[in-house]
């Protein structure tokens, strides 16, 4: 088949697939497979090899993907139910003051959504935010939206959350790099949308806390109604960097050491697996066992965490399918050669391709996926170097997080919970994902001038 035929059945394959997800409402997994199914037929591909090609990159993807999500997931619910989130707020706020507490919820949102997905990290931050709206009389928005920004930077771009997971993943990307140069473009970004820009759009746009929520709040403080006894901010903070620190040893010993018993070590407790073992294991006995939680009470809460987790694991094995029907189909490399020719830098390209996916059909996980699997073909060729595939990455979550609008779940999260118009949730989520999105993609596009 020719170059130009392989091209049109891929923009047609895509085109399928945006059209099951957002016309249809197909769940994603099942709109990837069968997008993956039609461009591999079409492109000539025996059924037999394309049922082959299907469980490889099902079971290639998710050998990895699998259990660190797993993992992850249960780790972030014993998290939250221990109430550990709410006891990062609450220590931060209280230490950065009323002045300064914009700061303290972009921190708070940067680390609390490591280990929990954003959307449940919301739902239970959230009353902070009310209870500082009440006390201050400022717009919702003043708080909420360096909240969301701690939250939005810490969910595309610092793993073991699974967008990043998922990508690196797809890519072959050490996590350490990821990790490394999520942090180094999410600071800037989170700062900017967070602090400075919730400043900006809270002077301009009054949120007033829901009627309902003022109402719960004066009978909670008639009723005498005390918080529930939280686990300690040092031994939070401790649970949730652990991981991360184990991670990134991991990466640099791999840069400074040399062969050894040492690096032996290092390399077995800071990958990904054993690290995040490591910390569900003292998450549920500090947060579990020594609070009294009964062996019942904790299978069953890390079971409960499992099912939100087996949606992203099945949605990023599709997407590993889809990356693999194109290689094997071809399209891969005749990608490869256009793009080549266009001159246009890989992480730029990463970056639009992401974009073009995310603003589609408004799914920040799919688009990310999408893309990796549209570029992985084309890095197949141009051999970067783990650094590069690690900015190459991040520029692809920076692209999947631009634009929420209308057709993404997070947009109608954020108008319920602050009770906002579709208008003032335009200029207010929408502005600070786009911020988040921009600022990081500019961050990685300037180093990778200076990385081959």
């Amino acid at each position: 088949m020719s170059s130009m035929g392989l091209i049109l059945i891929t923009i047609l394959g895509i085109a399928v697939l945006l059209y099951l997800i957002m016309h249809s409402k197909m769940q994603a997994f099942l709109a990837l497979l069968i997008a993956s199914i039609l461009i591999g037929l079409f492109t000539g591909m025996e059924p037999s090899f394309l049922l082959e090609v299907i469980e490889d990159g099902m079971g290639g993807t998710l050998g990895f993907i699998a259990i660190v999500v797993g993992l992850g997931a249960m780790f972030g619910e014993v998290l939250r139910a221990s109430g550990g989130a709410e006891r990062l707020a609450f220590t931060l706020v209280d230490k950065f003051g009323e002045k300064r507490a914009q700061w303290a919820l972009g921190l708070t949102g940067f680390i609390v959504a490591i280990p929990v997905f954003l959307d449940v990290a919301l739902v239970i931050l959230i009353p902070i935010l009310y209870s500082l709206a009440m006390r201050t009389k400022k717009s919702l928005l003043y708080y909420g939206i360096p909240l969301l920004a701690g939250l939005a930077v810490a969910h595309a771009f610092i793993p073991p959350t699974p967008g990043p997971i998922a990508v690196a993943s797809v890519l072959g990307v050490d996590l350490g790099w990821v990790m490394l140069f999520g942090i180094i473009a999410g600071i800037p970004a989170m700062i900017i949308a967070g602090p400075i820009f919730g400043r900006y759009i809270g002077k301009r746009i009054h949120v007033d806390v829901p009627e309902h929520i003022q109402e719960e709040e004066e009978a909670r403080k008639k009723d005498g109604g005390e918080r529930k006894a939280l686990p300690s901010f040092g031994l939070i903070c401790f649970l949730i960097l652990s991981p991360l620190v184990l991670i990134l040893f991991n990466t640099a010993g791999d840069v400074i050491l040399n062969d050894s018993i040492f690096k032996e070590i290092i390399t077995f407790i800071g990958h990904p697996f054993v690290a995040l073992i490591i910390a569900t294991l003292l998450s549920m006995y500090f947060l579990g066992k020594r609070r009294g939680v009964t062996k019942n009470e904790m299978q069953s809460m890390t079971t409960k965490a499992l099912e939100p987790a087996g949606i992203v694991i099945l949605i990023t094995g599709a997407g590993g399918v889809f990356k693999e029907v194109l290689i094997e189909s071809g399209v891969g490399d005749v990608m490869g050669e256009i793009m080549a020719a266009s001159g246009f830098p890989l992480v730029l390209l990463a970056f639009l391709i992401a974009t073009f996916v995310r603003v589609a059909q408004g799914s920040a996980t799919v688009a990310m996926i999408t893309a990796a699997g549209l570029v992985s073909p084309i890095l197949e060729m141009a051999n970067p170097s783990q650094p590069m595939l690690a900015l190459i990455t991040i520029a692809i979550a920076s692209g999947s997080t631009v634009l929420s609008h209308v057709n993404d779940s997070g947009f109608w999260l954020v108008n319920r919970l602050f009770a906002m118009s579709e208008k003032d949730t335009l200029k207010s989520w929408t502005v600070m994902e786009t911020i988040v999105g921009g600022v990081g993609f500019l961050v990685v596009f300037i180093i990778s001038f200076f990385i081959s």
